[in-house]
């Protein structure tokens, strides 16, 4: 760990594109002004209440909620959501499609959606599904993708990034954005509430979500 300083975002530069990684496990691009989420997983608490495991259906609001928040406060040109917007197709009911199809109504032609693995089949009327997008020196994608070139970042989800900080014999876990080197992936933390990870390769360079409003890197 570099130190104790915590802050909302921390700025991340690519070959001269400066991004930004905010605690609250948003991606931001000023100079396209678009705004980056992955991996919500809506539905999720249904699909484990269809297999008879008692789960509150509290965090689907939650999460639309938050993505209200964001696009308020960024007011980007476009949100793109890199995958996984949905858990199951099994999931999805009437009120899930409700609030997912008022949610693109209301920011109209402002979010784009890049196809997950968790998203096939569930297909919803006026939303369409991107397999990946380029942006200035930037690929968004879903899955990590092997670099094509050294001046091309991939920026993706799916991984479910986290890592645990220890202390003698107490451990804490938490997301994380993180960033691969060796193949020129940036992985997004998951935006929903109640999704897993995935500890991070040794060499992968991490940034610790604290808390919503902090962020600090750690090596």
């Amino acid at each position: 760990m570099k130190n104790n300083k915590t802050c909302p975002y921390i700025n991340f530069s690519w070959n001269g594109t400066k991004l930004e990684l905010y605690a609250s496990q948003a991606l931001f691009i000023p100079s396209s002004r678009e705004l980056l989420i992955s991996d919500i997983h809506i539905g999720k608490a249904e699909y484990f209440q269809l297999n008879g495991i008692p789960l509150t259906n509290n965090e689907d609001e939650n999460n639309i909620n938050r993505i209200y928040k964001l696009i308020n406060q960024f007011k980007p040109k476009k949100l793109v959501i890199l995958g996984d917007l949905f858990h199951s197709k099994y999931s999805l009911n009437k009120n899930l499609i409700y609030k997912v199809e008022r949610l693109f109504k209301i920011f109209e032609n402002k979010i784009e959606l890049i196809e997950g693995n968790h998203d096939q089949g569930c297909q919803i009327s006026n939303i369409s599904y991107l397999k990946e997008k380029k942006s200035l020196n930037l690929l968004f994608t879903h899955e990590p993708i092997t670099k094509k070139d050294n001046n091309t970042l991939n920026i993706c989800g799916h991984y479910h990034p986290k890592l645990i900080l220890r202390n003698n014999q107490d451990q804490l876990s938490f997301k994380c954005f993180a960033f691969d080197s060796i193949n020129n992936n940036l992985y997004l933390p998951s935006f929903g509430d109640m999704t897993g990870g995935f500890l991070c390769k040794k060499h992968f360079k991490k940034w610790a979500l604290i808390s919503e409003n902090n962020i600090i890197e750690i090596n």
